[in-house]
């Protein structure tokens, strides 16, 4: 466990924060330390968790689960935050299944130019995805009726608003409590 503030262990848990705990288990069986950071107050790790599995591993969400990793490991580059990007840019790798095209996703992503590899809506909800974390308060009717253009419904607008909203968060969130992925297993899709 890492962080710059105390995180308190399953032995030390009380009750109540072992029922939190419970519900913050990765499927590796263990709390990843952007959720243990919470530890001190159960309840802003059980909203934490519950807006977490909402906004990017809910079954209504209709955007490929790779591009879905992809929109938030560019919101982590943006945000300069190693945690988010380590986590979710192995799940991106993972689902795109193409080292080649990973390399290269990830590449144009570092480079902020994600026209060199992206198009079509890929790359309209990447340019979205970095004004709405850049420059917010420049947000227009135009952004939304773009990413309509190229073909995306009104639900993949707010699953990508959502997804967008939430790096902005947890980004912060980690960087502001100095959370490392000491101890954790990186990656949704490694190997237990």
């Amino acid at each position: 466990m890492a962080a710059w503030i105390n995180m308190i262990s399953d032995e030390d848990a009380d009750d109540e924060l072992l029922d939190v705990l419970k519900l913050a288990r990765t499927p590796h069986g263990t709390v990843d330390n952007v959720m243990r950071a919470h530890s001190l107050r159960p309840n802003t790790m059980k909203g934490h968790v519950i807006l977490y599995r909402a906004a990017l591993h809910d079954d209504a969400n209709t955007l490929p689960e790779w591009l879905q990793e992809t929109i938030s490991s560019y919101v982590s580059i943006l945000n300069d935050c190693p945690y988010s990007l380590a986590n979710h840019w192995a799940n991106a790798r993972h689902l795109m299944g193409d080292e080649k095209k990973a390399d290269a996703a990830e590449k144009a992503l570092h480079d902020r130019k994600p026209e060199t590899f992206f198009t079509g809506l890929e790359l309209e909800l990447l340019k979205y995805a970095e004004k709405l974390t850049l420059f917010p308060g420049k947000m227009e009717k135009s952004d939304v009726e773009s990413l309509k253009k190229h073909g995306a419904d009104d639900g993949q607008i707010l699953e990508a608003n959502q997804i967008i909203g939430y790096f902005n968060y947890v980004n912060r969130h980690l960087n502001g409590l100095g959370v490392t992925t000491d101890g954790d297993i990186v990656g949704y899709y490694s190997k237990k």
